[in-house]
């Protein structure tokens, strides 16, 4: 039985979770691409855009997936929250990895603030441990 939705989510199924984590894989593929480009203005906040950008839709198919719910609405940190719910793989964790992309995605997406190189670095870092859950749940679950 799916546990029932709470607060600002909506109903989805194992289908949405592959979609989700192909967009995740994409944004992430893209974001690694776009850290190899050499213009320290530019390229970190693209390149930690696109992480947190991966890490939200990686973290939409694994509650996808697992509780056939994902979070919707403005609060993003809601999603942290529901990811948490997550057993296997230890929802836990993995909530404090979107939870440090989510610190950025403010200014890496909307400021005018730099991200520097290294919190870009470590942005896709934060985004691969979650696309990589995403796909490994998924993977096991076929």
């Amino acid at each position: 039985m799916s546990p029932r939705p709470t607060g600002h989510t909506e109903a989805c199924n194992r289908a949405d979770a592959r979609i989700r984590a192909r967009q995740a894989r994409a944004f992430l593929d893209t974001g690694e691409l776009v850290a190899d480009i050499d213009d320290e203005l530019a390229t970190p906040n693209v390149a930690a855009a696109l992480a947190v950008l991966a890490g939200i839709a990686a973290s939409d198919a694994i509650c996808c997936a697992v509780l056939d719910e994902r979070p919707r609405g403005q609060d993003h940190r809601t999603a942290a929250d529901l990811l948490s719910r997550v057993r296997q793989p230890p929802g836990a964790r993995l909530g404090r990895h979107l939870g440090r992309l989510l610190d950025i995605k403010d200014g890496a997406q909307y400021g005018l603030t730099f991200v520097t190189p290294q919190r870009a670095v470590a942005a896709l870092r934060q985004a691969r441990h979650l696309v990589h859950a995403s796909e490994t749940l998924l993977r096991e679950a076929a």
